[in-house]
């Protein structure tokens, strides 16, 4: 157990009370994604020990506001998102300030990027089978936002420098929405490449790239212990108020 999160109080130093740990995704009706969730959230606050709730911000409940129904005192907010697009930027700070929430809430930076995740990734190629030397493709959910672009274009790098020490950076590749297409690329690549997916949960996208020729797929990141480690350093960087890591969501 890491131990509460407990806001300083201005002016004294002094805590009033443990933060709820609200762990935040899009949503989807797929049923293994919101079991991810919900494990990563268990392990997270397990680790923690402190009371845990999760919302989606689309698609399927619980929202936010469902979410904070009956939750007293402060919370801390972790989106579970890969990268820092509108989800995050705009629709989560708008639904915490709508919940009618009367404390503190602090969002921290979303999940993604970080080092933490492109090890999973690694590990889940290693699992697909991958050996030092092959070729990788780095596979994401697009997005017409920039910073999320930007921020895939960082977890690729960061990958990169694990499957491609020394050599040259690994390029991003999505599945929808942006370009260079994941299709296009592997179908240049004649099915020789693993297929490393950016996605934290099985889904529709994941099952978009076992249909494109490779020569195997990893899974999504999924609820790996360092995705719950991930989760807890963000939890914690937002309970020291360090204004790089975290934000006061706007009230009512």
């Amino acid at each position: 157990m890491t131990g509460p999160c407990e806001f300083p109080e201005a002016g004294n130093g002094t805590s009033e009370s443990s933060a709820t740990l609200l762990l935040v995704a899009h949503g989807t009706r797929d049923p293994r994604g919101g079991r991810v969730i919900r494990q990563l959230a268990h392990t997270a606050g397990g680790r923690l020990g402190v009371p845990v709730r999760t919302a989606n911000v689309d698609v399927v409940g619980p929202t936010v506001a469902e979410a904070l129904r009956g939750v007293s005192g402060r919370v801390v907010a972790v989106p579970a998102f890969l990268a820092s697009g509108y989800h995050v930027r705009t629709d989560l700070p708008g639904q915490l300030a709508d919940s009618g929430h009367d404390a503190e809430v602090r969002v921290t930076e979303p999940v993604g990027p970080a080092p933490e995740l492109a090890r999973v990734m690694l590990h889940r190629l290693r699992e697909a089978g991958w050996r030092p030397g092959e070729p990788v493709v780095f596979a994401a959910a697009g997005s017409s936002d920039q910073h999320a672009l930007g921020d895939v274009d960082r977890a690729a790098g960061l990958l990169g420098e694990l499957v491609r020490p020394g050599g040259e950076p690994l390029p991003a590749t999505y599945i929808t929405s942006a370009r260079p297409r994941t299709s296009e690329v592997c179908a240049r690549g004649g099915g020789g490449e693993f297929v490393a997916p950016y996605l934290l949960a099985p889904g529709l996208f994941h099952r978009w790239l076992r249909e494109m020729p490779s020569k195997a797929v990893a899974e999504p990141l999924g609820g790996h212990s360092e995705v719950a480690g991930l989760i807890v350093r963000r939890y914690l960087d937002a309970c020291r108020g360090d204004p790089a890591r975290s934000a006061v969501a706007p009230t009512a």
